[in-house]
């Protein structure tokens, strides 16, 4: 049986990728909630066959960096009404002297590269829908530069350069288009950042009350009920402990 057959013909589908943890899995359950038949992608497939299971979605794996992988997705989605555009990340954290050239082409990969072959490949089955919503989250990072961060914010930069143009490039077409930056969000986050390390990443958050991901699906959810003729170009969300990047009320 192909996913077609499986899902209802009058099911609205929501795309959300990098959905296995953090802001991906919180907006895939919110948009659940909200009656959306909701396929989730990311690479660890047993995260998502749990959360497929629990929210009654459709769980495939996809790696945003593979060219292969996400024709692979995109080709059995059968049609689409809303794309998060969530997969991303950062690592490291060096000055460019001793900038890390893996980490920059991951990062370059992961958040620019892997949301622009998603969007490209699904961006016909959108227009098609009559009636799209594409949502990008980008970051904080995406407005500011900050010292040691120029390799992801260089990244969420140019995602979100990339999210801006088709708001022009678009015009006139039955999609809608919302970015949405947040700034600090305990999430899974600062733990790749720094390679696994704990401590590094627990020091992030230490001495602030962050967002969490559920803050930012909520957001999401409320973007993807309004009615068609509203768009919301830009949300930046911040906790209030948080000014900027790196500029916290630390307690």
């Amino acid at each position: 049986m192909t996913l077609s057959e499986q899902i209802p013909s009058d099911a609205r589908i929501a795309v959300v990728t990098g959905a296995s943890s953090g802001i991906g899995e919180a907006t895939a359950r919110q948009l659940a909630t909200q009656g959306y038949h909701v396929v989730v992608g990311a690479r660890r497939v047993d995260r998502l066959e749990k959360l497929a299971s629990e929210i009654g979605g459709t769980a495939l794996q996809l790696d945003v960096t593979d060219e292969d992988s996400v024709a692979a997705f995109t080709a059995v989605v059968p049609r689409v009404s809303v794309l998060i555009n969530n997969a991303g990340g950062a690592k490291g954290l060096a000055p460019v002297i001793d900038a890390d050239l893996d980490d920059w082409r991951w990062m370059w990969e992961t958040n620019v590269l892997g949301t622009l072959r998603v969007t490209k490949a699904l961006l016909p089955k959108l227009i098609e829908s009559g009636d799209a919503l594409v949502v990008t989250i980008t970051s904080v990072a995406a407005f500011e530069a900050y010292d040691n961060g120029s390799g992801y914010t260089s990244a969420k930069h140019a995602q979100a350069v990339l999210h801006r143009t088709l708001r022009g490039e678009l015009l006139g077409q039955p999609v809608r288009l919302t970015e949405i930056a947040p700034g600090a969000v305990e999430t899974e986050f600062s733990l790749v950042r720094f390679d696994g390390d704990e401590s590094k990443a627990d020091a992030v958050y230490r001495g602030i009350t962050p967002l969490v991901a559920k803050d930012i699906a909520e957001v999401v959810g409320f973007v993807a009920s309004r009615p068609s003729h509203v768009n919301l170009d830009q949300i930046i969300i911040k906790p209030r402990d948080q000014a900027g990047p790196g500029r916290f009320s630390r307690k």
